[in-house]
């Protein structure tokens, strides 16, 4: 009988330190992109994707997060009463889902993280979604990924290509062939390697559908870079006893993991947000008029 992929964990347990001090005392993940949690998007890219049951890990200082997704009664109700009906619908569609909540006591690393979802997820494949990365594309990642769990019964990781002087900052894969346009095999995974060392440009961009034998492994797992457990590790470990692939993502992906990422994403977000995308596309358009005005050399006076 083959198992349908229904589960996903979100890992929301970091610190938040490339956005001190706005991160003291608020989750990373609630940050708005415009006006929406960046924790929301990956939500819903995992239920448009078939998803059925998600649990966040969360940590300290998280529990806005668990808010967010909680009712709030006094708000419908306000919002019911004035006639409100369009930002009431915005409201009551985080609600009402199938998220469970699990805290992780303290950072450990990715791999450990995951390793907590062992209970929730039993004996089935699953999938693990990142929020520093928003993706973008026809068919949503997380999906794209589960299409092809349904034909290799295999672990996938995503990849992508990345500039090779930034592999440093990524699990990078070595690809021994490729199975079908997209899809690799692969030889084995290298967390975070120098680029010159780096055997190839195509990184791990944080969705993963992996099969339940990894808790097995994480359980043995030592810890790697930064003295965490890495799940990059754990998962080449898994690829000497079963085959994992990975599939090349070519949509859009929006990296909110730093400032610059996240400010990029809230324009290009912007631009096609309804309420404001006209007064925004007015402004940067006069913003880069006044930007060239600024840089043109004065006239020297006649003499």
């Amino acid at each position: 009988m083959k198992q349908r992929v229904k589960k996903a964990i979100i890992p929301a347990a970091g610190l938040g330190t490339r956005f001190l001090p706005a991160t003291k005392a608020m989750a990373k993940e609630m940050l708005p992109i415009v006006d929406k949690p960046t924790i929301q998007f990956i939500v819903e890219e995992a239920l448009a994707s078939g998803i059925e049951d998600i649990l966040i890990i969360t940590g300290k200082a998280k529990r806005p997060i668990e808010d967010h997704f909680d009712a709030n009664l006094e708000l419908e109700m306000n919002l019911k009463s004035k006639g409100k009906t369009e930002l009431l619908k915005l409201v009551e569609e985080t609600t009402d889902l199938n998220l469970h909540f699990m805290r992780q006591s303290s950072p450990r690393g990715l791999g450990h993280a995951v390793s907590l979802g062992r209970a929730f997820v039993g004996n089935e494949p699953f999938v693990v979604m990142l929020g520093d990365d928003l993706m973008e594309d026809t068919i949503p990642l997380t999906k794209q990924l589960i299409n092809d769990y349904d034909e290799t019964r295999a672990s996938t990781i995503a990849v992508m290509e990345v500039p090779h002087e930034d592999t440093s900052k990524y699990g990078i894969i070595n690809p021994e062939h490729m199975v079908k346009k997209g899809l690799y095999n692969v030889k084995n995974f290298v967390e975070k390697p120098n680029p010159e060392e780096a055997p190839s440009n195509l990184a791990i961009i944080g969705r993963y559908l992996l099969t339940p034998e990894i808790f097995d492994v994480l359980d043995q797992q030592t810890p790697g870079a930064g003295g965490e457990i890495q799940l990059t590790d754990a998962i080449d470990t898994l690829n000497k006893t079963q085959r994992v692939f990975a599939h090349q993502f070519t949509g859009k992906r929006y990296d909110v993991g730093d400032k610059f990422g996240f400010m990029k994403t809230s324009i290009e977000y912007g631009l096609t947000h309804p309420e404001v995308k006209d007064n925004l596309k007015e402004f940067i358009i006069q913003l880069g008029k006044d930007l060239e005005a600024e840089e043109k050399p004065k006239k020297s006076p006649k003499k």
